[in-house]
């Protein structure tokens, strides 16, 4: 494990990173036409990749190249790169000289932003390097010691926001900080998940974006919401907010406003025999240490832990909630109703 002066050290270098991406992708938005940001520019084995993302991707590569230290050897791994090159900082560094892995989205919610809709994110995170059982440099999601998710606004926004923690910095040392991007001016944000204890009257909400696996997944969540608040003689009033974007949806839950989101898509995909491809990845949720600091929960369906490497292909299926007092509440339900519907899948029982 790293010691807490690198951490923090390498936090300051993802912020600083999360800035410089964010800034590119506003210029090219600024200065290029939105149809042709929203073009589909190719594809990986993680996603379809759109212009506006090798914006992205490209600005990290000359940022890793003119300001990563040189005694901190680094791997890139990120959505754009297939997970087996081997993108290292400096350049020509040997694999088993490598100490860290640094993890990076350059743009989650690229869909909401080609279209004006919603704020994307730019994503980063480190972790200590060890190698695989091929000798490459790698690590797992438990492992990461520093995040941060830097806000790329809509048109219509003026402010970007930005939110960091270090690994055992607890609340009080998670750092969010809102930016004027008028001025430049930065102000201290208050970040806290919500301490309610009901579901009543707040937003939960469980990912289906797509027609595929909608039907798989709106049971299971309708199987859940029957057994945690039965029905009665009247609507149950919690909502749900599909945010295409799945570190929007955590950012949510750290500033109070979300308590719950749950993502099982990889279940409903793999239940109709779908490639899961079109899931949630490890990028998209290497900056959960953000929540966890703040006190939130980051669970595996089945209140484990989210055990994944940090590659760019493999699903995650997670359940995040913004205090232990509502996980406990719900998630003998979840589990329950997710190894019920795995199972009915498993005979051809499956709602499609």
């Amino acid at each position: 494990m790293s010691d807490p002066g690198s951490a923090e050290e390498h936090g300051a270098r993802l912020r600083a990173l999360g800035v410089a991406i964010r800034n590119e992708v506003l210029a090219a938005r600024a200065g290029r036409p939105a149809a042709e940001l929203a073009r589909v520019s190719g594809s990986v084995a993680a996603d379809v990749i759109y212009e506006i993302d090798r914006v992205g991707e490209a600005r990290v590569i000359a940022w890793l190249t003119d300001h990563w230290p040189a005694d901190q050897p680094v791997r890139l791994v990120m959505e754009g790169v297939e997970d087996d090159r081997l993108v290292v900082f400096p350049a020509g560094t040997d694999p088993g000289a490598v100490e860290w892995i640094c993890i990076v989205d350059p743009i989650d919610g690229s869909r909401n932003l080609m279209f004006d809709k919603r704020s994307g994110w730019v994503l980063a995170a480190i972790a200590p390097a060890t190698p695989d059982v091929h000798g490459l440099p790698s690590a797992r999601l438990a492992d990461v010691v520093a995040a941060a998710m830097t806000e790329i606004p809509t048109t219509r926004a003026w402010r970007a926001d930005q939110y960091h923690a270090v690994v055992g910095c607890g609340a009080a040392g998670v750092m969010a900080t809102a930016e004027d991007l008028r001025t430049g001016e930065r102000s201290e944000l208050s970040l806290a998940p919500s301490a309610a204890t009901t579901f009543d009257h707040g937003f939960a909400s469980f990912s289906h974006f797509l027609p595929d696996g909608k039907a798989w997944l709106a049971a299971v969540e309708q199987t859940v919401w029957d057994q945690v608040v039965p029905p009665s003689g009247s609507p149950r009033q919690i909502f749900e907010d599909q945010y295409l974007c799945s570190a929007g949806q955590l950012g949510e839950i750290m500033a109070g406003r979300d308590l719950l989101v749950g993502d099982l898509r990889p279940y409903a995909l793999s239940a109709l025999g779908l490639p899961t491809a079109l899931s949630c990845h490890p990028y998209d949720v290497c900056i959960a240490l953000i929540l966890t600091e703040l006190g939130g929960v980051f669970e595996d369906p089945f209140g484990g832990p989210v055990d994944v490497a940090l590659d760019t292909t493999t699903p995650v299926a997670y359940m995040a909630y913004a205090n232990e007092t509502l996980a406990q509440l719900i998630r003998p339900a979840v589990r329950d109703a997710v190894i019920a519907a795995r199972r009915a899948s498993a005979t051809d029982e499956r709602p499609r």
